[in-house]
Protein backbone atom coordinates (compact mmCIF):
# COMPACT_ATOMS: atom_id res chain seq x y z
CA UNK A 1 0.00 0.00 0.00
CA UNK A 2 1.39 3.07 -0.90
CA UNK A 3 1.99 5.88 2.14
CA UNK A 4 -0.13 8.40 2.15
CA UNK A 5 2.00 12.29 1.30
CA UNK A 6 2.20 14.01 4.39
CA UNK A 7 1.71 17.77 3.67
CA UNK A 8 2.69 20.91 6.28
CA UNK A 9 -0.47 23.26 6.52
CA UNK A 10 0.17 26.92 7.81
CA UNK A 11 -1.15 30.79 7.57
CA UNK A 12 -0.28 33.86 7.75
CA UNK A 13 -2.75 36.60 7.24
CA UNK A 14 -2.62 40.41 7.64
CA UNK A 15 -2.72 43.38 5.13
CA UNK A 16 -0.47 46.14 6.94
CA UNK A 17 -1.17 50.41 6.88
CA UNK A 18 2.27 51.89 7.47
CA UNK A 19 0.12 55.43 7.82
CA UNK A 20 -1.96 54.34 10.40
CA UNK A 21 -1.05 55.15 13.97
CA UNK A 22 -2.54 52.19 15.85
CA UNK A 23 0.01 48.84 16.19
CA UNK A 24 -2.01 45.88 15.62
CA UNK A 25 -1.43 43.29 18.67
CA UNK A 26 -1.78 39.98 19.49
CA UNK A 27 -5.28 40.14 20.63
CA UNK A 28 -6.32 41.21 16.93
CA UNK A 29 -5.74 38.15 14.83
CA UNK A 30 -7.61 34.94 15.04
CA UNK A 31 -5.52 32.25 15.93
CA UNK A 32 -6.45 28.69 15.19
CA UNK A 33 -3.41 26.02 16.11
CA UNK A 34 -3.33 21.75 14.85
CA UNK A 35 -7.23 20.55 14.24
CA UNK A 36 -9.28 24.00 14.31
CA UNK A 37 -6.97 24.81 10.78
CA UNK A 38 -8.53 21.44 9.59
CA UNK A 39 -12.05 22.66 10.87
CA UNK A 40 -11.68 25.42 8.28
CA UNK A 41 -13.20 22.87 5.48
CA UNK A 42 -15.54 24.08 3.78
CA UNK A 43 -15.95 27.59 5.16
CA UNK A 44 -15.05 29.10 2.27
CA UNK A 45 -11.69 30.16 3.27
CA UNK A 46 -8.07 29.77 0.86
CA UNK A 47 -7.21 27.14 3.74
CA UNK A 48 -10.57 25.67 2.84
CA UNK A 49 -9.35 25.08 -0.95
CA UNK A 50 -6.51 23.58 -0.21
CA UNK A 51 -8.22 21.04 2.31
CA UNK A 52 -10.37 20.39 -0.79
CA UNK A 53 -7.18 19.21 -2.88
CA UNK A 54 -5.72 17.55 -0.05
CA UNK A 55 -8.57 15.66 0.67
CA UNK A 56 -9.29 14.71 -3.35
CA UNK A 57 -5.37 13.89 -3.49
CA UNK A 58 -5.75 11.40 0.10
CA UNK A 59 -2.59 13.79 1.47
CA UNK A 60 -2.10 13.10 5.09
CA UNK A 61 -2.31 17.31 6.17
CA UNK A 62 -0.18 17.91 9.21
CA UNK A 63 -1.77 21.31 10.96
CA UNK A 64 0.49 24.04 12.59
CA UNK A 65 -0.84 27.83 13.23
CA UNK A 66 -3.09 29.96 11.16
CA UNK A 67 -2.61 33.44 11.97
CA UNK A 68 -5.50 36.26 10.46
CA UNK A 69 -6.09 39.84 11.10
CA UNK A 70 -8.04 42.36 9.61
CA UNK A 71 -5.93 45.35 7.53
CA UNK A 72 -4.69 47.76 10.34
CA UNK A 73 -1.75 49.49 11.57
CA UNK A 74 1.78 47.90 11.70
CA UNK A 75 2.27 44.56 13.38
CA UNK A 76 3.94 44.52 16.89
CA UNK A 77 6.68 42.11 15.72
CA UNK A 78 5.82 39.97 18.88
CA UNK A 79 3.20 39.14 17.05
CA UNK A 80 6.06 37.65 14.26
CA UNK A 81 7.48 35.73 16.44
CA UNK A 82 4.88 34.07 18.54
CA UNK A 83 3.15 32.97 15.41
CA UNK A 84 6.72 31.84 13.87
CA UNK A 85 7.21 29.70 17.20
CA UNK A 86 4.19 28.14 16.62
CA UNK A 87 4.70 27.12 13.02
CA UNK A 88 8.60 26.30 14.01
CA UNK A 89 7.06 23.59 16.91
CA UNK A 90 4.72 22.81 14.28
CA UNK A 91 7.07 21.97 11.76
CA UNK A 92 10.03 20.33 13.74
CA UNK A 93 7.59 18.12 15.24
CA UNK A 94 6.11 16.82 11.98
CA UNK A 95 9.57 16.30 11.03
CA UNK A 96 10.63 14.44 13.57
CA UNK A 97 7.26 12.13 13.26
CA UNK A 98 7.98 11.24 9.97
CA UNK A 99 9.14 12.36 6.25
CA UNK A 100 7.16 15.72 5.23
CA UNK A 101 6.32 15.82 1.24
CA UNK A 102 5.92 19.28 1.39
CA UNK A 103 4.33 22.77 2.95
CA UNK A 104 1.59 24.49 1.86
CA UNK A 105 0.77 28.08 2.85
CA UNK A 106 -1.82 30.59 3.16
CA UNK A 107 -0.31 33.95 2.86
CA UNK A 108 -1.69 37.10 2.56
CA UNK A 109 2.12 38.93 1.36
CA UNK A 110 1.34 42.97 2.60
CA UNK A 111 2.42 41.99 6.39
CA UNK A 112 4.91 45.01 8.05
CA UNK A 113 6.35 44.58 11.38
CA UNK A 114 7.92 46.80 13.93
CA UNK A 115 11.42 45.25 13.23
CA UNK A 116 10.53 43.75 9.50
CA UNK A 117 9.31 44.74 6.77
CA UNK A 118 9.12 41.20 4.84
CA UNK A 119 7.77 38.80 7.31
CA UNK A 120 6.36 36.71 4.52
CA UNK A 121 10.00 36.58 3.21
CA UNK A 122 11.17 35.78 6.65
CA UNK A 123 9.02 33.09 7.10
CA UNK A 124 10.39 31.41 4.09
CA UNK A 125 13.89 31.96 4.60
CA UNK A 126 13.31 30.45 8.33
CA UNK A 127 11.45 27.34 6.44
CA UNK A 128 14.79 26.73 3.91
CA UNK A 129 17.08 26.89 7.37
CA UNK A 130 15.07 23.88 9.05
CA UNK A 131 17.75 20.89 8.59
CA UNK A 132 15.41 18.58 6.28
CA UNK A 133 13.62 21.70 4.35
CA UNK A 134 16.02 22.96 1.74
CA UNK A 135 14.54 21.29 -1.03
CA UNK A 136 10.95 20.47 0.26
CA UNK A 137 8.60 21.69 -2.25
CA UNK A 138 6.96 24.92 -0.76
CA UNK A 139 3.69 26.29 -2.38
CA UNK A 140 1.60 29.04 -1.27
CA UNK A 141 -1.79 30.85 -2.22
CA UNK A 142 -1.39 34.99 -1.86
CA UNK A 143 -3.08 38.29 -2.22
CA UNK A 144 -2.97 40.23 -5.89
CA UNK A 145 -2.60 43.05 -3.21
CA UNK A 146 1.20 41.62 -1.75
CA UNK A 147 4.66 43.50 -1.54
CA UNK A 148 6.17 40.81 -3.34
CA UNK A 149 10.09 40.39 -2.62
CA UNK A 150 12.92 38.94 -3.75
CA UNK A 151 13.06 36.71 -0.51
CA UNK A 152 9.60 35.17 -1.30
CA UNK A 153 10.61 34.30 -4.69
CA UNK A 154 14.18 32.95 -3.88
CA UNK A 155 12.57 30.60 -0.65
CA UNK A 156 9.54 29.38 -2.43
CA UNK A 157 9.12 26.96 -5.29
CA UNK A 158 5.44 28.29 -6.47
CA UNK A 159 3.27 31.41 -4.75
CA UNK A 160 0.14 31.67 -6.64
CA UNK A 161 -1.66 35.12 -6.27
CA UNK A 162 -5.41 36.15 -6.63
CA UNK A 163 -5.93 37.01 -10.08
CA UNK A 164 -9.35 38.96 -9.84
CA UNK A 165 -10.05 42.19 -8.12
CA UNK A 166 -12.49 42.03 -6.25
CA UNK A 167 -10.93 39.15 -5.04
CA UNK A 168 -13.37 36.41 -5.91
CA UNK A 169 -11.18 33.90 -6.84
CA UNK A 170 -9.12 33.38 -3.36
CA UNK A 171 -10.05 30.37 -2.64
CA UNK A 172 -10.21 29.34 -6.02
CA UNK A 173 -6.70 30.39 -6.82
CA UNK A 174 -5.82 28.42 -3.53
CA UNK A 175 -7.05 25.39 -5.04
CA UNK A 176 -5.00 26.27 -8.16
CA UNK A 177 -2.06 26.67 -6.22
CA UNK A 178 -2.53 22.92 -4.23
CA UNK A 179 -3.33 21.80 -7.49
CA UNK A 180 0.24 23.03 -8.49
CA UNK A 181 1.75 21.18 -5.89
CA UNK A 182 0.03 18.16 -6.49
CA UNK A 183 1.46 18.63 -9.88
CA UNK A 184 5.29 18.46 -8.00
CA UNK A 185 4.63 15.48 -5.99
CA UNK A 186 3.34 13.52 -9.18
CA UNK A 187 6.25 14.58 -12.09
CA UNK A 188 9.40 14.61 -9.53
CA UNK A 189 10.17 18.15 -10.22
CA UNK A 190 9.45 21.50 -8.40
CA UNK A 191 9.88 24.93 -10.39
CA UNK A 192 11.90 27.80 -9.34
CA UNK A 193 10.55 31.36 -8.73
CA UNK A 194 11.23 34.69 -10.27
CA UNK A 195 10.14 38.02 -9.88
CA UNK A 196 10.56 41.47 -10.76
CA UNK A 197 9.46 44.80 -9.47
CA UNK A 198 8.13 47.63 -11.27
CA UNK A 199 9.21 51.26 -10.82
CA UNK A 200 5.27 51.80 -10.24
CA UNK A 201 3.32 52.19 -7.10
CA UNK A 202 -0.96 52.41 -7.55
CA UNK A 203 -3.62 53.06 -4.91
CA UNK A 204 -5.96 49.84 -4.41
CA UNK A 205 -8.51 52.12 -6.49
CA UNK A 206 -6.11 51.63 -9.43
CA UNK A 207 -5.96 47.62 -9.28
CA UNK A 208 -9.18 46.49 -10.08
CA UNK A 209 -8.92 43.44 -12.42
CA UNK A 210 -11.96 44.44 -14.79
CA UNK A 211 -10.87 47.82 -15.71
CA UNK A 212 -7.06 48.57 -17.36
CA UNK A 213 -4.10 48.52 -16.46
CA UNK A 214 -4.68 45.73 -14.44
CA UNK A 215 -6.93 44.03 -17.14
CA UNK A 216 -3.90 44.22 -19.77
CA UNK A 217 -1.67 42.74 -17.48
CA UNK A 218 -3.79 39.98 -16.64
CA UNK A 219 -4.44 39.28 -20.00
CA UNK A 220 -0.71 39.13 -20.92
CA UNK A 221 0.11 37.04 -17.97
CA UNK A 222 -2.22 33.89 -19.28
CA UNK A 223 -0.73 34.79 -22.57
CA UNK A 224 3.00 33.87 -21.40
CA UNK A 225 1.68 31.20 -19.08
CA UNK A 226 -0.04 29.78 -22.74
CA UNK A 227 3.34 30.19 -24.77
CA UNK A 228 5.27 28.75 -22.37
CA UNK A 229 4.17 25.16 -20.78
CA UNK A 230 7.65 25.49 -18.92
CA UNK A 231 6.00 28.53 -16.75
CA UNK A 232 3.40 26.98 -14.14
CA UNK A 233 2.05 30.46 -12.91
CA UNK A 234 2.43 33.56 -14.14
CA UNK A 235 1.43 36.45 -11.65
CA UNK A 236 0.24 40.01 -11.85
CA UNK A 237 0.74 41.80 -8.24
CA UNK A 238 -0.93 45.29 -7.80
CA UNK A 239 0.98 45.74 -4.56
CA UNK A 240 -0.03 47.36 -1.79
CA UNK A 241 0.40 51.45 -1.47
CA UNK A 242 -0.08 51.65 2.08
CA UNK A 243 2.83 49.44 3.09
CA UNK A 244 6.24 51.64 3.23
CA UNK A 245 8.73 49.01 2.41
CA UNK A 246 11.34 49.29 -0.14
CA UNK A 247 9.57 46.49 -2.25
CA UNK A 248 5.63 47.88 -2.29
CA UNK A 249 3.72 48.38 -5.67
CA UNK A 250 3.32 46.61 -9.14
CA UNK A 251 5.19 43.43 -9.22
CA UNK A 252 5.05 40.39 -11.02
CA UNK A 253 6.31 36.42 -10.08
CA UNK A 254 6.63 33.46 -12.14
CA UNK A 255 7.36 29.68 -11.15
CA UNK A 256 8.62 27.82 -13.91
CA UNK A 257 10.66 24.59 -14.84
CA UNK A 258 12.15 26.39 -17.77
CA UNK A 259 15.20 28.48 -18.43
CA UNK A 260 16.11 31.44 -16.77
CA UNK A 261 15.75 33.41 -19.40
CA UNK A 262 12.93 32.80 -20.45
CA UNK A 263 11.35 33.35 -17.41
CA UNK A 264 13.69 37.02 -17.19
CA UNK A 265 12.18 37.97 -20.71
CA UNK A 266 8.75 37.20 -19.50
CA UNK A 267 9.33 39.31 -16.44
CA UNK A 268 10.45 42.36 -18.16
CA UNK A 269 7.37 42.16 -20.94
CA UNK A 270 5.22 42.80 -17.75
CA UNK A 271 7.24 45.27 -16.44
CA UNK A 272 7.23 47.45 -19.79
CA UNK A 273 4.01 46.74 -20.17
CA UNK A 274 2.96 48.09 -16.74
CA UNK A 275 5.51 51.31 -17.19
CA UNK A 276 3.55 51.75 -20.46
CA UNK A 277 0.53 52.06 -19.10
CA UNK A 278 1.07 53.58 -15.41
CA UNK A 279 -0.73 56.47 -15.74
CA UNK A 280 -4.11 54.46 -16.03
CA UNK A 281 -3.61 52.87 -12.62
CA UNK A 282 -4.90 56.62 -11.37
CA UNK A 283 -8.13 56.70 -11.33
CA UNK A 284 -10.12 59.45 -11.51
CA UNK A 285 -12.67 60.39 -8.11
CA UNK A 286 -15.58 62.78 -7.97
CA UNK A 287 -15.87 65.96 -5.55
CA UNK A 288 -18.37 64.14 -2.74
CA UNK A 289 -20.85 67.49 -3.00
CA UNK A 290 -21.05 67.26 -6.77
CA UNK A 291 -21.71 63.14 -6.48
CA UNK A 292 -24.09 63.49 -3.85
CA UNK A 293 -26.02 66.33 -5.77
CA UNK A 294 -25.92 64.40 -9.38
CA UNK A 295 -27.28 61.33 -7.73
CA UNK A 296 -30.03 62.91 -5.90
CA UNK A 297 -30.84 64.11 -9.99
CA UNK A 298 -30.88 60.55 -10.16
CA UNK A 299 -34.67 57.98 -10.75
CA UNK A 300 -34.61 55.33 -8.58
CA UNK A 301 -31.40 53.66 -6.54
CA UNK A 302 -28.94 52.63 -4.85
CA UNK A 303 -26.57 54.65 -5.72
CA UNK A 304 -22.98 54.09 -3.54
CA UNK A 305 -21.20 56.66 -2.55
CA UNK A 306 -17.50 54.74 -2.57
CA UNK A 307 -14.66 56.02 -0.18
CA UNK A 308 -11.59 54.69 -0.85
CA UNK A 309 -10.09 56.84 1.74
CA UNK A 310 -11.32 55.24 4.86
CA UNK A 311 -11.07 51.60 2.91
CA UNK A 312 -11.76 49.43 5.96
CA UNK A 313 -10.16 46.76 3.27
CA UNK A 314 -7.30 48.94 3.52
CA UNK A 315 -6.40 49.24 7.30
CA UNK A 316 -8.55 52.29 7.29
CA UNK A 317 -10.61 52.57 10.63
CA UNK A 318 -14.19 52.95 9.36
CA UNK A 319 -15.03 55.51 11.35
CA UNK A 320 -14.66 58.74 9.14
CA UNK A 321 -17.65 61.32 8.28
CA UNK A 322 -17.33 62.85 5.35
CA UNK A 323 -19.78 60.90 3.77
CA UNK A 324 -22.06 60.71 6.44
CA UNK A 325 -22.35 64.70 6.31
CA UNK A 326 -22.58 64.91 3.31
CA UNK A 327 -26.07 62.81 2.88
CA UNK A 328 -27.21 65.42 6.03
CA UNK A 329 -25.81 68.83 3.85
CA UNK A 330 -27.72 68.04 1.15
CA UNK A 331 -30.95 66.33 3.14
CA UNK A 332 -30.82 62.83 1.65
CA UNK A 333 -33.50 60.73 2.64
CA UNK A 334 -33.33 56.91 2.83
CA UNK A 335 -29.97 56.28 2.80
CA UNK A 336 -27.22 54.39 5.06
CA UNK A 337 -23.44 54.35 5.99
CA UNK A 338 -21.87 51.75 8.40
CA UNK A 339 -19.65 53.74 11.27
CA UNK A 340 -17.02 51.79 13.38
CA UNK A 341 -17.81 53.20 16.40
CA UNK A 342 -17.90 51.18 20.07
CA UNK A 343 -17.84 54.61 22.01
CA UNK A 344 -21.44 55.10 20.25
CA UNK A 345 -23.04 51.83 20.63
CA UNK A 346 -22.13 52.09 23.80
CA UNK A 347 -23.66 55.20 24.41
CA UNK A 348 -26.67 54.18 22.86
CA UNK A 349 -26.88 50.71 25.24
CA UNK A 350 -30.60 50.39 27.18
CA UNK A 351 -32.24 52.67 24.68
CA UNK A 352 -35.40 52.04 24.01
CA UNK A 353 -36.73 52.26 20.10
CA UNK A 354 -37.69 55.80 19.32
CA UNK A 355 -35.37 57.22 21.59
CA UNK A 356 -33.33 59.83 20.62
CA UNK A 357 -29.87 60.99 22.39
CA UNK A 358 -27.34 63.39 21.57
CA UNK A 359 -24.50 61.36 20.38
CA UNK A 360 -20.90 62.35 18.87
CA UNK A 361 -20.58 59.86 15.46
CA UNK A 362 -17.83 58.44 14.57
CA UNK A 363 -14.41 60.66 13.52
CA UNK A 364 -11.68 59.43 16.20
CA UNK A 365 -9.57 56.58 14.32
CA UNK A 366 -7.48 59.16 12.23
CA UNK A 367 -6.07 62.88 12.77
CA UNK A 368 -6.35 62.99 8.48
CA UNK A 369 -9.99 62.57 8.54
CA UNK A 370 -13.01 65.38 9.36
CA UNK A 371 -13.13 64.43 13.13
CA UNK A 372 -16.52 63.67 15.25
CA UNK A 373 -20.06 64.64 13.82
CA UNK A 374 -22.39 65.53 17.09
CA UNK A 375 -25.86 64.28 16.24
CA UNK A 376 -29.39 63.66 17.58
CA UNK A 377 -29.69 60.17 16.93
CA UNK A 378 -32.88 58.23 17.67
CA UNK A 379 -32.35 54.97 18.34
CA UNK A 380 -34.26 51.97 16.22
CA UNK A 381 -32.30 48.56 17.12
CA UNK A 382 -28.92 46.96 18.72
CA UNK A 383 -28.00 43.32 18.36
CA UNK A 384 -24.45 41.23 19.18
CA UNK A 385 -23.14 41.88 15.43
CA UNK A 386 -23.18 38.62 14.03
CA UNK A 387 -24.02 37.65 10.97
CA UNK A 388 -23.59 34.67 8.17
CA UNK A 389 -21.82 36.01 4.74
CA UNK A 390 -24.34 35.71 2.38
CA UNK A 391 -21.41 35.19 -0.49
CA UNK A 392 -18.65 32.79 0.46
CA UNK A 393 -17.11 33.88 -2.79
CA UNK A 394 -16.54 37.29 -1.23
CA UNK A 395 -12.28 38.66 -0.14
CA UNK A 396 -14.19 38.23 3.29
CA UNK A 397 -15.19 34.87 3.27
CA UNK A 398 -11.54 33.83 2.11
CA UNK A 399 -10.01 35.11 4.72
CA UNK A 400 -12.79 35.08 7.83
CA UNK A 401 -14.47 32.49 7.07
CA UNK A 402 -18.67 32.01 6.86
CA UNK A 403 -19.54 34.31 9.53
CA UNK A 404 -18.49 37.53 10.75
CA UNK A 405 -18.78 39.23 14.04
CA UNK A 406 -19.30 42.73 14.27
CA UNK A 407 -19.04 43.31 17.49
CA UNK A 408 -22.28 44.76 19.47
CA UNK A 409 -24.14 47.03 17.44
CA UNK A 410 -26.72 49.31 17.21
CA UNK A 411 -28.97 50.97 14.36
CA UNK A 412 -29.80 54.92 14.82
CA UNK A 413 -31.67 57.15 12.64
CA UNK A 414 -30.07 60.54 11.94
CA UNK A 415 -32.72 62.99 10.14
CA UNK A 416 -32.70 60.69 6.88
CA UNK A 417 -30.00 58.93 6.68
CA UNK A 418 -29.76 55.17 8.72
CA UNK A 419 -26.51 54.50 10.80
CA UNK A 420 -25.11 51.39 11.43
CA UNK A 421 -22.69 51.26 14.31
CA UNK A 422 -20.86 48.40 15.12
CA UNK A 423 -17.55 47.89 17.43
CA UNK A 424 -15.57 46.61 15.48
CA UNK A 425 -14.39 47.84 11.89
CA UNK A 426 -16.43 45.61 8.76
CA UNK A 427 -14.96 45.39 5.32
CA UNK A 428 -18.86 46.04 3.23
CA UNK A 429 -18.35 43.03 1.50
CA UNK A 430 -20.91 41.40 2.14
CA UNK A 431 -24.64 42.67 1.98
CA UNK A 432 -25.36 40.36 5.26
CA UNK A 433 -23.98 42.96 6.79
CA UNK A 434 -26.76 45.63 6.04
CA UNK A 435 -29.82 42.88 6.11
CA UNK A 436 -28.68 40.99 9.25
CA UNK A 437 -29.62 44.35 11.13
CA UNK A 438 -32.94 44.72 9.11
CA UNK A 439 -31.41 47.54 6.88
CA UNK A 440 -32.34 46.38 3.06
CA UNK A 441 -29.85 47.57 0.90
CA UNK A 442 -31.76 47.29 -2.47
CA UNK A 443 -34.75 49.70 -1.30
CA UNK A 444 -32.39 52.48 -0.55
CA UNK A 445 -31.68 55.73 -2.33
CA UNK A 446 -27.77 56.07 -1.47
CA UNK A 447 -25.22 54.02 0.56
CA UNK A 448 -22.03 54.93 1.85
CA UNK A 449 -19.40 52.31 1.26
CA UNK A 450 -15.85 52.74 2.80
CA UNK A 451 -13.64 50.49 0.45
CA UNK A 452 -11.81 50.45 -3.09
CA UNK A 453 -12.74 47.78 -5.29
CA UNK A 454 -13.32 44.59 -3.32
CA UNK A 455 -17.24 45.73 -2.38
CA UNK A 456 -18.04 45.45 -5.84
CA UNK A 457 -18.92 41.84 -5.58
CA UNK A 458 -21.61 42.41 -3.77
CA UNK A 459 -22.90 46.40 -4.42
CA UNK A 460 -22.95 46.20 -8.02
CA UNK A 461 -25.54 43.40 -8.07
CA UNK A 462 -28.01 45.67 -6.64
CA UNK A 463 -26.68 49.71 -7.56
CA UNK A 464 -28.25 51.98 -10.48
CA UNK A 465 -25.08 53.79 -10.33
CA UNK A 466 -21.39 54.12 -8.44
CA UNK A 467 -19.35 57.23 -7.56
CA UNK A 468 -15.92 57.42 -6.14
CA UNK A 469 -15.23 60.10 -4.40
CA UNK A 470 -12.38 61.75 -2.56
CA UNK A 471 -12.21 62.68 1.05
CA UNK A 472 -9.92 63.26 3.75
CA UNK A 473 -8.73 60.08 5.49
CA UNK A 474 -5.30 57.55 6.08
CA UNK A 475 -6.10 55.77 2.40
CA UNK A 476 -5.87 58.32 0.13
CA UNK A 477 -5.67 57.28 -4.14
CA UNK A 478 -3.13 60.50 -3.83
CA UNK A 479 -0.23 58.76 -2.81
CA UNK A 480 2.36 60.95 -3.65
CA UNK A 481 1.65 62.92 -0.52
CA UNK A 482 2.44 59.69 1.28
CA UNK A 483 5.44 60.47 3.39
CA UNK A 484 7.15 57.36 2.55
CA UNK A 485 10.66 57.06 3.75
CA UNK A 486 11.76 53.49 2.81
CA UNK A 487 10.03 52.73 -0.39
CA UNK A 488 12.65 52.63 -3.37
CA UNK A 489 13.16 55.15 -5.31
CA UNK A 490 12.47 56.64 -8.25
CA UNK A 491 9.36 55.13 -8.52
CA UNK A 492 5.72 56.33 -9.93
CA UNK A 493 4.16 58.75 -9.38
CA UNK A 494 6.45 59.65 -6.63
CA UNK A 495 9.26 60.86 -9.30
Amino acid sequence: MTQRRRILLGSLFHETHSFVDEVTQLADFTIREGQALLARRGDGSTVDGFLEVAEAEGWKVVPTVDYTALPAGTVDHAVFEHFLTGFDAGLKAALASGPIDGIWLALHGAMVTTASPDPEGALLAHIRSVPGCEALPVFAVFDLHANFTAAMARHANALVAYRENPHTDARESAVRSARLLARALKEGVVPRMYSRNAPVVWPPTGTGTAERPMRDLEALARQIEQEHPAIWVANIIGGFSFSDVPEAGVAFAVATTGPEAEAEDALARLTETAIALRELGQPAEWDLDEAVADLLRQPGGPYVVVEPADNIGGGAPGDGTSVLRAFLRHEVENCAVAIADPAAVAAMAGAAPGETRRLAIGGKGSAIAEGPIPVEATFVSASDGHFALEDLNSHLAASQGSRFSMGPSAVVKVDGVTVLLTSRKTPPFDLGQFRSQGIHPEALKAIGVKAAVAHRRAYDKIAKGSYTVATLGPCTSRIAGLPYKHLRRPVFPLD
